[in-house]
C-alpha cells in the first residue's frame, strides 16, 4: 500500500465482531477492548488521532450494511470517526447468492475492492471536485490479517441528504452536472472502475426478486394505479432490454452509480458524498435519474415531492453540465434522464405488484409502510413518474 500525501495511516487495523458474546479476531490483540452492548466487540491496538487512545461507543451505521462487512460511528475521548469494513467475496453452494453479490473482477459492479481502492488512490476525493463536491476525508485504509479491509474516513456532521428541502437537493444537481462534465466522453481507464455497471446490475441485483404474473397487472390490490400508467410499465418491463439499449448508448462520463439522500451530507454548505462502491464508466444523467427516484422510495422523504424534484434537479443538472463546459442539446440530457431512470427501475413496478398481490412487503429496511396496500398508495408518484420516463424512451423523445 502506497500512503497518499497528507494522510496518517493507522499503524494496526482494528478487529470487530459481530457474534454475541463471543469475541473474535484474526489474531491476539490485548489492547482496547468494548463490549458495544449490542453483541458488538472491538479490539484496537491503536485508533485515528480523530478518536483518540479509547473507544467508549460503537454504533452500527443501517445505510450500506448490505455491501459491507460492517459499518460503524466509532467514538472516544477525542471525537469519532467512521469505520467501514469490506470482506471478499466468500462462494458457497449451501448458502443463497447475497442480494449484493461482491466479485474479485475489477470491472465488474460490484467489485469488493472498489471503494478502498478509491479513497486511498485520491478519486473520491478528487473526482467531483470541480464541482465543489467532495467525500469523507480518508484517516486510515488498511489491509487486515484477516482479509478484510479496513476504511477510517472522517465523521461528518451536518444535515443529512433526507433532511434537504429540494432547493438544496437541486443544488446537488448543479454542482453533478459541473463535476460530469469535466468527465464526459473522457472517464480514466483505471482497470478497477466499474464498465457497463447497470446492465450488470440489472442482471444480478433487485430484477432477481421479481415474481409476476400476467394477470397481477389487474388485480384490484393495484388499483391506486391509474390503467395507463400501469400499462406503461407493463410494456416497460417486457421490454426492459430495449429501455436498457437506450441508456446504454448514451454519451458516457465518470459517474458514481449510487447518488441517493443516505450518500449525502451536508457539511457546512459543502455537499459531501458517500459509498464510492461502484464509481465507475455510466451515461450522463444516470445519477441524476437515481438520485430523482430513490429520494422517495424508502418513504424517508415525501413522494409528493416527487413531481417538484424531478424537475427541479433535471434543470439544476443540466445548467451544470452546461456550466462545467458541455456543449450537447438540452434535450439530450433530458432523454437521458428519462432512459436511464426507465432502464434502472424497469424492475420497480412489477417486484411491488407481486408483493401488493400476495399482500407481502418483502424486505424493508426502513419500514415505512405498515401493509403492502399502504406501499402501493405511497409509491404512486413513482411510478407515474417511471411510466412518463418509460414513454419518453419507448418514443424516442
Amino acid at each position: 500500500m502506497v500512503p497518499l500525501p497528507g494522510i496518517a495511516h493507522v499503524g494496526e487495523a482494528c478487529a470487530f465482531a459481530t457474534v454475541r458474546g463471543v469475541h473474535q479476531s484474526s489474531r491476539p490483540e490485548p489492547g482496547i477492548r468494548l463490549d458495544a452492548g449490542d453483541g458488538t466487540f472491538v479490539t484496537c491496538s491503536r485508533l485515528p488521532a480523530a478518536v483518540g487512545d479509547a473507544v467508549t461507543a460503537a454504533e452500527p451505521l443501517r445505510h450500506g450494511q448490505g455491501n459491507a462487512a460492517g459499518i460503524w460511528r466509532v467514538r472516544g475521548p477525542a471525537g469519532s470517526a467512521i469505520l467501514k469494513l469490506n470482506r471478499p467475496p466468500v462462494a458457497s453452494a449451501d448458502a443463497p447468492p447475497p442480494a449484493w453479490p461482491t466479485s474479485d473482477e475489477p470491472a465488474h459492479w460490484n467489485y469488493w475492492r472498489r471503494e478502498f481502492l478509491a479513497y486511498e488512490s485520491g478519486l473520491a476525493a478528487t473526482a467531483y471536485a470541480s464541482g465543489g463536491i467532495a467525500a469523507p476525508v480518508l484517516l486510515a485504509a488498511d489491509s487486515r490479517p484477516d482479509g478484510q479491509l479496513e476504511l477510517w474516513l472522517a465523521d461528518i456532521g451536518g444535515a443529512a441528504g433526507f433532511d434537504w428541502p429540494v432547493a438544496r437537493l437541486a443544488r446537488f444537481a448543479h454542482e453533478l452536472g459541473v463535476a460530469q462534465a469535466r468527465w464526459a466522453g473522457r472517464v480514466p481507464d483505471t482497470a478497477w472502475l466499474s464498465r457497463g455497471w447497470l446492465a450488470q446490475y440489472l442482471t444480478e441485483g433487485p430484477i432477481r426478486s421479481v415474481r409476476i404474473e400476467p394477470g397481477y397487472w389487474d388485480d384490484p390490490s393495484v388499483a391506486a394505479w391509474p390503467d395507463p400508467v400501469r400499462d406503461q410499465l407493463r410494456r416497460l418491463w417486457a421490454e426492459r432490454d430495449r429501455a436498457l439499449g437506450a441508456a446504454t448508448i448514451i454519451e458516457r462520463t465518470l459517474c458514481h452509480l449510487d447518488v441517493w439522500p443516505a450518500n449525502l451530507v451536508d457539511d457546512a454548505g459543502t455537499s459531501v458524498l458517500f459509498d464510492w462502491s461502484f464509481v465507475g464508466d455510466g451515461a450522463i444523467g444516470e445519477d441524476v435519474a437515481n438520485l430523482i427516484v430513490d429520494s422517495v422510495t424508502d418513504g424517508l422523504m415525501d413522494a409528493a415531492l416527487l413531481p417538484e424534484l424531478a424537475d427541479a434537479a433535471a434543470e439544476a443538472y443540466l445548467i451544470g453540465l452546461r456550466d462545467g463546459g458541455w456543449q450537447g442539446p438540452p434535450d439530450r440530457v433530458r432523454s437521458a434522464i428519462a432512459a436511464c431512470g426507465a432502464a434502472k427501475y424497469s424492475w420497480f413496478a412489477p417486484a411491488f405488484i407481486g408483493r401488493a398481490v400476495h399482500d407481502n412487503l418483502g424486505p424493508r429496511s426502513y419500514g415505512q409502510d405498515p401493509s403492502a396496500a399502504a406501499a402501493i398508495e405511497r409509491l404512486t408518484p413513482v411510478v407515474t413518474l417511471l411510466a412518463a420516463w418509460a414513454e419518453a424512451t419507448e418514443s424516442g423523445r
